[in-house]
């Protein structure tokens, strides 16, 4: 008698019932309990008259290890555990400001207070100042502007990554103190 239960997902990286083709499996019961060492051939026998699916749930040990449940409940809860993960993480945006180095005073102070707001949300702050044309033969006494900005903000703030010379820009990044 040939077992034809062959129900498949193939999106999902789980084998299950006929996509099992190991020579012996150790079987767990819907309950939990260990059932031991048999071929898949028995373990679907002992899955199709509970009415349930052989999911491998183990595959790298040795014997690969095999559950007796709902293949669709299980996946279901898989789907759910993995949305609430999703929800609990906080996703890090870089936020740029970019200056330039004859910026006034006022200016600096207004992209100071929006690198605060920034910084106060979480995210982190991409400091870029660029030099253009004549400019760039002064980059060494422009400096001082990326060390005044942090200075502004290091109340509520830290240089993640020290101000580094990229061809035509000077960047820094600070991220909220914790």
């Amino acid at each position: 008698m040939a077992i034809n239960n062959t129900r498949y997902d193939r999106n999902d990286r789980q084998q299950i019932n006929g996509q099992i083709r190991d020579k012996e499996i150790r079987v767990i019961g819907t309950n939990g309990e260990m059932l031991g060492i048999m071929t898949p051939a028995e373990a679907m026998r002992i899955a199709d008259e509970e009415g349930l699916d052989l999911v491998k749930v183990s595959p790298t040990a040795v014997p690969p290890v095999c559950r007796i449940i709902d293949y669709g409940k299980f996946k279901y809860e898989k789907t759910r555990k993995e949305k609430e993960a999703k929800k609990k993480q906080k996703t890090v945006e870089i936020k740029e400001i970019r200056l330039s180095p004859n910026i006034d005073s006022n200016d600096l102070s207004t992209k100071i207070s929006s690198a605060r707001k920034f910084l106060t949300r979480g995210d982190r702050v991409k400091v870029t100042l660029r030099f253009r044309g004549r400019e760039m033969a002064h980059m060494s006494s422009s400096a001082h502007i990326l060390a005044d900005f942090a200075n502004a903000l290091q109340d509520i703030a830290i240089v993640d990554k020290a101000p580094r010379v990229e061809g035509r820009t000077m960047t820094m990044f600070m991220t909220q103190k914790r």
